[in-house]
């Protein structure tokens, strides 16, 4: 690897966040690391590179990925809420080891409960093959690339915030729930634009050619962990 602002040759050891560059990073029990850990993931979710700056030199390694995080609710991690042994500030604790900052870059958040034998049996019965889900993507993806063409980036999660809203503002009836909450102090300013993105990706998946309000509505529903 080479640094970008030094013009010697220097060789470090590949992060996990660039071995995931262009595909997808796992972290599992998120909250048993350590905080440090965990908002060291903050500058490439965001900039999408790794930047290790010295006195002489600086040194950034490409770092575009999608990172999945999952944590059970509390620490003993019970089958079943009514076995749970902790107590809500334990809970509250335990959670809170994911920091602010590092959720406010998390686009979709979602709480899982138990899947009954109801709803297995019916994913079995009536849940999509992967081949129609992919095909759905892939025209998703083209979608993006033909509204894209000519500019500097490739999906709806590579464009700047302000590019975004400057290139690709949503009609003004569809930003009013994102106005809303940005208003209320339930949404912040990166939340916006991440919201954003995650509208035009429902938009794409579902043949809009624009994100309509409903599709706001469920991106900023998913950023605040509130899927509708």
């Amino acid at each position: 690897m080479t640094g970008v602002d030094s013009p010697s040759r220097v060789r470090l050891p590949c992060s996990e966040a660039q071995r995931a560059w262009c595909n997808s990073g796992s972290l599992d029990e998120a909250p048993e690391f350590a905080l440090g850990v965990l908002d060291s993931m903050r500058q490439p979710m965001e900039q999408g590179e790794v930047s290790i700056d010295r006195t002489e030199v600086t040194i950034r390694f490409p770092a575009l990925f999608t990172l999945v995080m999952a944590a059970n609710p509390c620490p003993c991690a019970a089958a079943k809420v009514i076995q749970c042994r902790c107590s809500p500030a334990v809970r509250a604790r335990y959670l809170s080891r994911i920091s602010g900052p590092l959720l406010d870059r998390v686009d979709l958040k979602l709480s899982l409960a138990p899947a009954t034998r109801a709803e297995l049996r019916y994913d079995l019965e009536n849940a999509e093959s992967t081949a129609e889900v992919a095909a759905r993507v892939l025209e998703a993806r083209e979608r993006s690339l033909k509204r894209m063409a000519g500019l500097p980036w490739r999906s709806n999660s590579e464009v700047p915030g302000p590019e975004l809203r400057r290139l690709f503002p949503p009609p003004p009836e569809s930003l009013l729930p994102l106005e809303a909450a940005l208003q209320s102090g339930t949404l912040s300013a990166r939340g916006m634009d991440r919201a954003l993105r995650t509208a035009w990706t429902l938009a794409d998946l579902s043949s809009r050619d624009t994100p309509a309000p409903w599709d706001t509505a469920e991106a900023l529903a998913l950023w605040q962990g509130h899927p509708t």
